[in-house]
């Protein structure tokens, strides 16, 4: 019987002290993490293993642990999926596993983005708060000035704004939702974001993208991208744009998706596959424990 994989990357926030610890037991992979923080200028082992929250709460520190944590993971998986896709800078690792990008590009243009977007949250004191749940939503986040950043379906959105935009959200919320406020450090894919994306495209100028060899989702609409050159424009856009993993998982449900595996540090896409994509089989990659679970999964 034939199946339907799909391997996901997840995005910031979903980094946690020292989640990269037992990874490191892996034979190869504190060498590839050395290689790469060269490539980075940041030492990616300490801030996988020993800093604490707020260091990768960084935007220039955690976007870049981030990818190469999916990469690594992914290496380490070594399994071939059907269908990539990333969340927000997770589109970074789901180029490079697609063939979009060289791991070295991918690594290379991650740096550049995180280091981009903190100048750009910089500019003004901005946040994200997640809500689960609730009537009216959008109607509410627009109601106070806000943007919904991510559309992640499965209940959930989150709003994107200045730090007073969202106090008057929380004193005024929907009805029936419940507020999360996000460890990240400004409004992230909102026009806040904007001098990033000047700074990215001027970044991406040179490179030669290669058109994906697996089918690869975009944030933009939840499409297969079929041109690479597309791809990294989207990419590029997407800083300043609103996150669409809602579309992403109803184009997984129309290719007929049936297997989900996310990498390091997984959990967060996973969990909003099992009410977005019931029926869907998942598995998170959160140590190497769970290796054998995946490979079994895709097998």
């Amino acid at each position: 019987m034939e199946f339907v994989l799909v391997i996901v990357a997840p995005g910031q926030g979903a980094q946690t002290p020292g989640f990269l610890s037992p990874w490191l037991d892996l034979p190869g992979f504190a060498d590839r993490l050395r290689a790469w923080s060269d490539i980075v200028e940041l030492d990616l082992i300490a801030y996988g293993t020993t800093a604490g929250a707020e260091e990768i709460r960084d935007t220039a520190v955690a976007q870049p642990l981030l990818v190469a944590a999916a990469l690594a993971s992914a290496e380490a998986l070594g399994v071939t999926p059907d269908v990539v896709a990333g969340h927000s800078v997770g589109e970074l690792a789901a180029a490079a596993l697609a063939g979009v990008l060289t791991t070295e590009e991918a690594l290379a243009l991650v740096r550049e983005r995180g280091r981009a977007m903190a100048r750009a949250a910089a500019i003004t004191e901005t946040g994200m708060t997640a809500v689960l749940g609730g009537v009216d939503v959008l109607e509410s986040i627009d109601k106070h000035g806000l943007t919904p950043a991510n559309i992640n379906g499965a209940g959930q959105i989150v709003a994107g704004g200045t730090l007073a935009q969202l106090a008057a959200f929380k004193a005024e919320p929907p009805a029936r939702a419940r507020l999360i406020p996000l460890s990240v450090a400004g409004a992230f894919h909102t026009e806040h974001m904007a001098p990033a994306v000047t700074e990215l495209r001027q970044a991406t100028a040179n490179l030669k993208p290669a058109d994906p060899d697996v089918k690869l989702l975009s944030n933009k609409d939840g499409q297969v991208v079929a041109g690479g050159a597309e791809f990294v424009a989207r990419l590029v856009d997407q800083v300043s744009n609103p996150v669409r993993w809602d579309l992403c998982m109803e184009t997984m449900a129309s290719l007929g998706v049936d297997r989900m595996i996310e990498l390091v540090p997984g959990g967060t896409l996973t969990g909003l596959a099992r009410r977005g994509l019931p029926g869907v089989r998942t598995v998170a990659l959160k140590t190497p424990d769970d290796l054998e679970a995946a490979k079994e999964l895709a097998q």
